[in-house]
Formats: C-alpha cells, sequence, structure tokens
C-alpha cells in the first residue's frame, strides 16, 4: 500500500509507476483503491463508475477496469454532500456527517433506505456494510493478480477519522499489506509531515510502515543525502527513493486539486501563432482529463478559467463536464461567465460543451425529482434548442461513433425542443444518434474523451484551418498513454531501489 502524509503528495501517480515496473518485470498486478473521492471518473467495459486514477492504473498494469479496483467512490455535490457509488452503481446522495453514521436498523429506516437503492445492490441483505463491501472487492482482486498495488487516501494520520476509516491502515490490516509513505517535499515539511504520520499510529499499524518515498523534490539530488539520513534515523524507516519532479510525463490526473496546480492563464488567441482554447473552470468540474490530448497539440493553446475577461481572448470556449449542472449554469450567470460564453458566440467563436456543459448549453435544465438539488428549473443559455430533465437513472457506458471512442457518465435526458430540426452532432455505432450541432460553431455532446481522436479535433478546429498549420503527427491517444506508462516507469525506477521493495514484498514478518 501507497499511504500518503496528505492529499496529493502523488501517491496514485507512483501508483501508476509500480503497476506498470511490476507488469515489465513479468508479474500481473492490478490497481486497488478501497474509496476514493474524486469528481474524474471512468466507465468500465460493463458500463459502471470507477476512479479515474484506478482507471489510469489498471491501463498501466495492462488490464481492463473494474469495479473491484475502486469499489467505493464518492463524487462530491457541494462542499457537504457527495453521491455514493458503490461497485459501479450511484446509491444515493450523502451528507458528509451521516456518511458515517451507523445505518438504520429499524424496519421503518431500512425500507426508506431500501427504496432510495438499487435492488441489485440489497440481494435481501438486512443492511450494507461498506468495510464488507470494500473488503470483498479486495479479496477478489487479491484472488486474481499479484501484486496488488492498493494506494490510500489523503493523510494517514486523521486521528479523528481513525474508526470510520475504511481506505488506509485498516485497509493494508485486511489485506497483510506493507505500507511505504509517500511525502512530499515539495510543500515542504518533509522531516514532520513524516515523523508524525508514522509515529501517531497505533504501534502494530507502526510496524506495517517498511519504507518512505520522498516525491517531487526539485534540485540536486545530492543536496538530500544528509536529509535521507536524518529522515531514516528518525522515522526508524529506510528511505526507499527520492523522486524527482516531473512536468514533462503526462498522466492523467485524479481529481481538481492536481488541475489546481497546472491551472494557465487563457493568452489572446493569435498571440504567439497558437489558436486560444479556453476550458471554463466550473466549481464541480468532473473529468477534465477529456482536454489533456488538446494541450499535447503544438497548434493549440490550451487554459482553464473561471473569469469571464480571458474569454474575451479564446477562440474556442468549451464547457467541460460538472457533477452539479444546475448549481454550476446559476454560478457561470453569477460571475458574469454566462453573457461572456453568449457574446464569444455572437462574436463568431466556436463553443462546444461536453456532458453538463451540454446540457447548460441548452434552452433549459429540468430537475423535478430533485436529483441534484432544491432547484426544480433553471433557463440555460439558449444556444441549442434541447431541453435536459434529470432523472434517478444514471447512464455510464463506453461508446463509439464516426469520429472515434469515448465513454458517457451522466444523469439526465436531453432531448430537442418541439418544432426543433434534428441535427445530431454523432451517431453511435449501434444506430442512436447523439449530442446536437447547431452549427460548425455551436455543438454538445454527451461523449467524454471525443477530444482524444483527431478526427473530432479536426472537425472541431475546421472553421479555423485558414489559422493553423499543419497538425504534427501525432500519437494515437492510445499510444500516447503507453509511451507516457513507460516513461513514468523509467523515472521512477530510476530514483527508486525496487530490490530493498522487491525484499520488503516477500520477506514474511
Amino acid at each position: 500500500m501507497l499511504a500518503g502524509t496528505g492529499s496529493d503528495v502523488g501517491k496514485s501517480v507512483v501508483a501508476t509507476a509500480l503497476c506498470r515496473i511490476f507488469l515489465q518485470d513479468g508479474y500481473h498486478p492490478a490497481p486497488f483503491k478501497a474509496q476514493n473521492m474524486a469528481l474524474n471518473s471512468y466507465a468500465t467495459p460493463d458500463g459502471l463508475e470507477i476512479g479515474r486514477a484506478q482507471a489510469v492504473q489498471a491501463e498501466a498494469a495492462g488490464l481492463e477496469c473494474h469495479t473491484d479496483m475502486n469499489p467505493l467512490l464518492l463524487k462530491p455535490q457541494s462542499d457537504h454532500t457527495s453521491q455514493v457509488v458503490l461497485h459501479g452503481r450511484p446509491i444515493g446522495n450523502r451528507d458528509a456527517y451521516d456518511y458515517w453514521k451507523p445505518l438504520p436498523t429499524s424496519p421503518k429506516g431500512m425500507s426508506a433506505l431500501r427504496s432510495a437503492m438499487p435492488p441489485p445492490l440489497w440481494g435481501g441483505r438486512e443492511g450494507l456494510d461498506f468495510r464488507q463491501e470494500v473488503c470483498a472487492a479486495f479479496d477478489r482482486l487479491a484472488a486474481r493478480y499479484n501484486p496488488i498495488v492498493m494506494e490510500g487516501a489523503g493523510s494517514i494520520s486523521e486521528l479523528n477519522l481513525r474508526h470510520h476509516d475504511l481506505v488506509n491502515m485498516p485497509m493494508a490490516r485486511h489485506a497483510g499489506a506493507d505500507v511505504i509513505l509517500v511525502a512530499d517535499i515539495d510543500r515542504g515539511g518533509v522531516f514532520a509531515s513524516a515523523y508524525g504520520s508514522i509515529f501517531l499510529q497505533e504501534p502494530d499499524d507502526r510496524r506495517r510502515i517498511k519504507g518512505i518515498i520522498v516525491n517531487k523534490f526539485r534540485g540536486d539530488l545530492r543536496l538530500f543525502d544528509d536529509g535521507r539520513q536524518l529522515l531514516e534515523r528518525i522515522c526508524q524507516v529506510p528511505v526507499l527513493g527520492v523522486i524527482p519532479y516531473f512536468n514533462d510525463i503526462h498522466i492523467e490526473g485524479e481529481d481538481s486539486v492536481a488541475l489546481e496546480a497546472e491551472r494557465q492563464r487563457v493568452a489572446g488567441g493569435g498571440t504567439d501563432g497558437r489558436l486560444s482554447i479556453a476550458v471554463v473552470r466550473l466549481p464541480h468540474i468532473s473529468n477534465y482529463t477529456d482536454f489533456d490530448m488538446l494541450q499535447q497539440d503544438s497548434r493549440l493553446h490550451v487554459g482553464y478559467t473561471s473569469r469571464a475577461d480571458e474569454l474575451d481572448g479564446a477562440d474556442v470556449v468549451i464547457l467541460p463536464g460538472t457533477k452539479s449542472t444546475l448549481a454550476d449554469l446559476q454560478w457561470l450567470r453569477q460571475q458574469g461567465l454566462a453573457e461572456a460564453i453568449l457574446r464569444a458566440h455572437r462574436e463568431g467563436k466556436t463553443v462546444l460543451g461536453i456532458c453538463g456543459g451540454y446540457q447548460m448549453m441548452g434552452a433549459e435544465v429540468l430537475d423535478p425529482q430533485h436529483v441534484e438539488g432544491s432547484l426544480e428549473r433553471l433557463p440555460g443559455l439558449g444556444l441549442l434548442p434541447v431541453s435536459t430533465t434529470m432523472n434517478g437513472q444514471k447512464v455510464t457506458r463506453q461508446v463509439e461513433c464516426e469520429f472515434g471512442r469515448g465513454y458517457e457518465i451522466h444523469q439526465g435526458e436531453t432531448l430537442p425542443l418541439a418544432g426543433a430540426d434534428v441535427s445530431p452532432l454523432t451517431t453511435l455505432t449501434d444506430g442512436r444518434v447523439a449530442g446536437y450541432m447547431a452549427s460548425r460553431r455551436c455543438m454538445g455532446t454527451y461523449v467524454h474523451g471525443i477530444l482524444d481522436n483527431p478526427a473530432f479535433v479536426d472537425f472541431l478546429l475546421q472553421p479555423f484551418a485558414h489559422r493553423l498549420g499543419r497538425r504534427q503527427p501525432m500519437l494515437s491517444h492510445e499510444d500516447f498513454k503507453q509511451q507516457q506508462y513507460d516513461r513514468l516507469a523509467q523515472h521512477v525506477r530510476q530514483h527508486l531501489d525496487m530490490q530493498k521493495l522487491y525484499e520488503i514484498l516477500t520477506t514474511d514478518d
């Protein structure tokens, strides 16, 4: 298990690297994270939903992703509530406080809870024990793969959450896992955070921690030789490696914490010969990995912004996915971004909506069942003649269309308004039409990952062809990802004592 001194210390990336390294060394690894809190998710081949980080790690391990790799996913909908996704299916929204309360045991309480959950998840049981569910998922995975590369969540020293913890040391105990602590030296305080994380553990858990990885080091590694020795002495645990910070290897991020670190200011179009693409930085942005391949296109400058004035300099405005369509639509108006998007459209710039962004571009968003909250209706931006009605049925599936592959994860059905022309953006391989195209400069789709396909990117940018040079040959999205996994594995292998790690994994305590 890779545990952390805090959030965003690099656990997911190191886990991805180890999945690849173990695969390269002839093993059959698989990733596992008992509980994930993230808005970046992915549809499995069988149409279920897991955290994006475990899907990435599965790719690095050469596997199709499966819900057993991330049995419990929390998708924040506000500062206080999250949608709970168990074994790939949503089972309802829970307040952060109520999430940890015991399940009701009275017949009335159990009946109310059952009615809010899909029947397949109950199977006649009298209660739902999340700890039991995630442990069973791990056991199924461990029976098929070796080693399991487990990932913790946040900090392992949150004492107030210890009795409720499903994902850190209690999961390590169930799995009999050796724990490697990942500490981020870039944020400072590496000695205190590593020491505190270890010595705040109960004695049995402390003995389970077998090594430390110092991550995101900047500068000459020789400058930390003394620091390494000091860290080993005070923590009484070997430092297995000091991994340098990198920004030239592209691994999809887990959540918006990483997005904040890489936010770029949106430059005006044409300032350096590149086309400017502005992705609206919504409060509940999800699946921002949709734009990773755009950032590799040398013709384009891609940036995230939540400022109306920065949209004025963009050639293409993209409204991304969101976990809270109505709340973020309301926020667009409050920030003046709605008017800036409409102004961009009037001025002949291209506007593209993906998933929740597509819903916002329509005439209205209706939520009669209060799927997202108390708002029952909001007028949309009116850029597309469609209406969206939220419902309790969540769509999660991989799809293929004339432009290539992608996947859908959304709640709500979007249909053309009465009397509107039928103008789908794509036709799926099963014959269904999807999305809407009002013009070559105004369109929306539910398909995440559509921008990973060069054919769709060329289609999107065709109105600007006179300003663009020829697209440089690029690897396919799949080949690009595999190349990045290999580069990451090489980088981590170079700075991590793999021999010592293998000794830890093969030594019985």
